[in-house]
């Protein structure tokens, strides 16, 4: 949908006036207002046109700002109207005051705004895909590879055959042990003369120097 463009509002005002009602000045004051501190405002034709100029322009800022909007139609329209404005203060000496070229102003103010909003909304609609490509690789679960069962550990080899007469021989190298004899060893400190003939149990009969119990 084309967007009508709403500058074009007091412009058509001061065309009908200036054509139209060639007796309305717009420099006489309409209404006095008293302000606080005691001074008369007058509020003239060419102020209340500025004032709607001014609130017009914010709306159309304010639409253009929107996504989607503003369509090239629109921009060539605000040119459109940008243009005419223009020569009409250059070319007719009616248009030639102050209140129109500021007027003729807030329309290329309306037109350039219009474009710079669009190559804004064209930058960051251009950065978006790239964006949200990045973003759905990294939301992206990383890819698992399949598992595979390992293969099975080769059996134990039987034992060789050889290690039962390697026992078989240890234990013959090696015999079973026997029981040791005591040897009695004499102790030095005893009084006792190491003597066969007076060991006992030798069966030698006493000397007889030993006497008779």
């Amino acid at each position: 949908m084309v967007g009508f463009p709403l500058l074009l509002i007091p412009l058509a005002i001061y065309n009908i006036i200036v054509f139209l009602m060639p007796t309305v000045s717009f420099t006489d004051p309409l209404v006095k207002l008293t302000l606080m501190s005691g001074i008369e405002w007058p509020i003239t034709l060419s102020d209340v046109l500025l004032a709607l100029g001014i609130l017009l322009l914010m709306c159309e800022v304010i639409k253009g700002a929107r996504p989607g909007a503003k369509y090239l139609t629109d921009h060539l329209l605000s040119l459109i109207v940008f243009g005419a404005a223009a020569a009409e203060f250059v070319l007719w000496s009616k248009f030639g005051t102050s209140t129109y070229f500021l007027l003729v102003a807030l329309s290329m103010v309306d037109f350039l705004s219009g474009l710079a909003l669009r190559t804004r909304r064209g930058a960051v609609a251009a950065a978006a895909p790239a964006v949200s490509r990045k973003s759905a690789r990294a939301a992206e679960p990383p890819a698992v590879e399949p598992a595979f069962d390992p293969a099975p550990a080769p059996a134990a080899a039987p034992p060789a055959p050889a290690a039962t007469p390697a026992a078989e021989s240890v234990a013959l190298d090696h015999p079973e042990p026997t029981l040791a004899q005591p040897v009695i060893v004499p102790d030095p400190a005893s009084p006792e003369v190491p003597s066969p003939g007076l060991q006992p149990g030798s069966g030698s009969h006493p000397s007889p120097d030993t006497p008779q119990r």
